[in-house]
């Protein structure tokens, strides 16, 4: 074992191997450790924001997050939680330093731990997959808590989101886990502003001239409504006829909604125009659909 200038000193002072290897420890290593532990202390602080720094950056990369407050606030939890994980990295080397310096072997406490995490890789693939996956639906804040999407071919309203899994509420009900791992497309109906879409579906005899001008006059009367200005970003446009079947001819009129609002905007107008229907004496429509 080699031993450093203060071991020496205490030997040429007189005292015995056993007394120099005593005061070395007492003496150098204590040192040793607390400058470990602050370094790692300042370390940790550095890269912390160094991290948080980091996820500002690409969250400043795209135009669109910049203008939700509510991707600023998850790029904060995203940054605390890789700061988190790098401060928890620089800690634990840390502590292998110091065992190291009291003397601990660590050869056989390194082995174990290889061998311990090489098992735990294999069994938790799919979870450190959830989990990466989980910090880039955070990141690049894809949905959050409220949003309506759809996941892995389900639908629902999503009611919580962590690093391993999304919570779904579909329309009847049912709770749905989605591992985070398992989302290849997202569709987010509620990003920014929605579109409410419904089709009338008219029979052939009826005027289509004016059928086109009964549902652009209810389109003017929801358009109009205060009740129903939050609700609606830009007036209702009726796009004509959208499709011909054997019971008629489909006439699509569509509103660009607030985010979570075209369902109820959907059902308003459906109702405004069956009541136009109904007052101008025109067949009523058999069928409305919202896709």
């Amino acid at each position: 074992m080699s031993h450093g200038y203060v071991y020496e000193l205490l030997r040429k002072l007189g005292l015995s191997a056993f007394q120099a290897n005593t005061g070395e420890f007492l003496l150098v290593r204590p040192l040793k450790i607390a400058v470990m532990l602050v370094a790692a202390a300042v370390l940790g602080r550095i890269a912390g924001r160094g991290a948080r720094r980091f996820v500002r950056g690409l969250h400043r990369r795209s135009p669109l997050l910049l203008s939700s407050p509510r991707a600023e606030q998850r790029a904060a939890t995203v940054g605390d939680v890789l700061a988190s994980i790098v401060r928890g990295v620089i800690w634990s080397i840390t502590l292998l330093l110091v065992l190291d310096q009291v003397g601990v072997d660590l050869a056989p406490l390194l082995a174990g731990a290889g061998i311990a995490g090489l098992a735990i890789g294999f069994g938790a693939q799919s979870l450190v997959k959830d989990f990466l996956a989980g910090l880039f639906i955070l990141l690049e804040d894809q949905y959050g808590v409220g949003d309506t999407v759809t996941l892995s071919e389900t639908t629902g309203t999503v009611e919580d989101v962590t690093l391993r899994i999304t919570r779904l509420r579909s329309v009847d009900g049912t709770v749905w886990y989605v591992p985070n791992g398992e989302v290849r497309k997202v569709g987010n109906a509620s990003m920014e502003w929605s579109r409410a879409i419904v089709d009338v579906l008219v029979p052939y005899e009826a005027d289509l001239a004016q059928v086109q001008s009964a549902i652009r006059a209810a389109a003017d009367d929801l358009a109009a409504d205060p009740d129903w200005a939050d609700d609606l970003l830009e007036p209702p446009e009726v796009w004509g006829v959208q499709a011909t079947s054997p019971d008629g001819r489909t006439v699509r009129v569509v509103a660009k909604a607030a985010p979570r609002r075209q369902p109820a905007v959907a059902r308003e107008l459906r109702g405004r125009i069956t009541e136009r229907f109904r007052t101008e004496h025109l067949p009523l429509p058999r069928a409305t659909t919202t896709p």
